[in-house]
């Protein structure tokens, strides 16, 4: 079965760029998310974490 979608994919035109796309859009996000929550306010987190423990 392996052999069948690898003759399929070898005869698709330009197939080889497909993993290296996947690899800068997978490398980015967590690169951007790591961004993202190293530049949060110490504040900010203390304030989210404290949310569960909150009496309504």
């Amino acid at each position: 079965m392996f052999e069948q979608i690898k003759h399929n994919m070898e005869t698709i035109a330009g197939v080889e760029i497909y993993p290296i796309v996947s690899l800068v859009i997978f490398f980015s996000f967590f690169v951007g998310l790591t961004i993202w929550v190293s530049s949060y306010r110490k504040e900010k987190i203390e304030e989210l974490s404290n949310i569960p423990l909150k009496d309504n």
